[in-house]
């Protein structure tokens, strides 16, 4: 989440320096890039409950057998759509964090973010239907509360920066505080997708008021 404008869902996994890679693994990337995008296009449609596997290979132009070949289930090609998700979300928090130094910021900042991804995931329906996809897989379910664990550190982080930290115990008090507080807004912001645009307005700035009390006594 940033202030920037968001990269597109198919904008490709960062990848470590190696060597050049040969014709056959630019083919393979090429094609995993075609499903993706298949996938994700047939996602916005009809939603990842309707998503078939048999749509994706012919959407993508390759047979059912080559699909396998990368996704041998629906749960691993929702899964590697949530991870790119992820990776982006992670590196806006990182961004709409990285110029926090007191409490005033802090707040500016979590409400800032909070904003731009209420408003990314109302502009991309296939976010809604992937978390759809996620709920109602135990193993992609624990990949988001993964997500959550990884983004609220980095909000306890942010913390540690403008509260004066006494002990282990609050050290711990904190994390556990900005765990939640990250997981209750992706929740909050799965209910005010499925409500009228005003009430899930008004249900996101009623959690941005409940999680900045917490951001800013956290010790109280």
């Amino acid at each position: 989440m940033t202030r920037s404008t968001p990269l597109p869902l198919q904008v490709a996994v960062a990848e470590a320096p190696s060597a050049r890679k040969s014709p056959i693994q630019e083919r393979s990337k090429a094609r995993v890039e075609r499903i993706l995008e298949a996938a994700a296009e047939l996602i916005v449609r009809g939603g990842s409950d309707q998503l078939k596997m048999s749509e994706v290979a012919a959407s993508a132009g390759i047979s059912i057998g080559s699909l396998y070949q990368y996704f041998p289930e629906k749960a691993a090609l929702i899964r590697m759509l949530a991870e790119r998700i992820n990776a982006h979300s992670r590196e806006c928090i990182r961004d709409g964090l990285k110029d926090v130094f007191d409490l005033a910021s802090l707040q500016s900042s979590f409400a800032a973010l909070v904003d731009v991804y209420y408003t990314i995931v109302n502009e991309r329906p296939v976010m809604r239907d992937i978390w759809s996809g996620m709920q109602a897989d135990r193993q992609l379910l624990t990949l988001q509360v993964a997500e959550s664990r990884a983004c609220g550190q980095m909000l306890a982080d942010a913390m540690f920066k403008v509260h004066r930290v006494r002990a282990r115990a609050d050290v711990k008090r904190i994390e556990q505080a900005a765990f939640l507080i990250w997981e209750m807004g992706e929740a909050t912001i799965r209910l005010a997708i499925a409500v009228e645009r005003d009430e899930g307005a008004a249900l996101v700035e009623a959690y941005k008021r409940m999680a900045l009390r917490e951001i800013t006594e956290p010790l109280a």
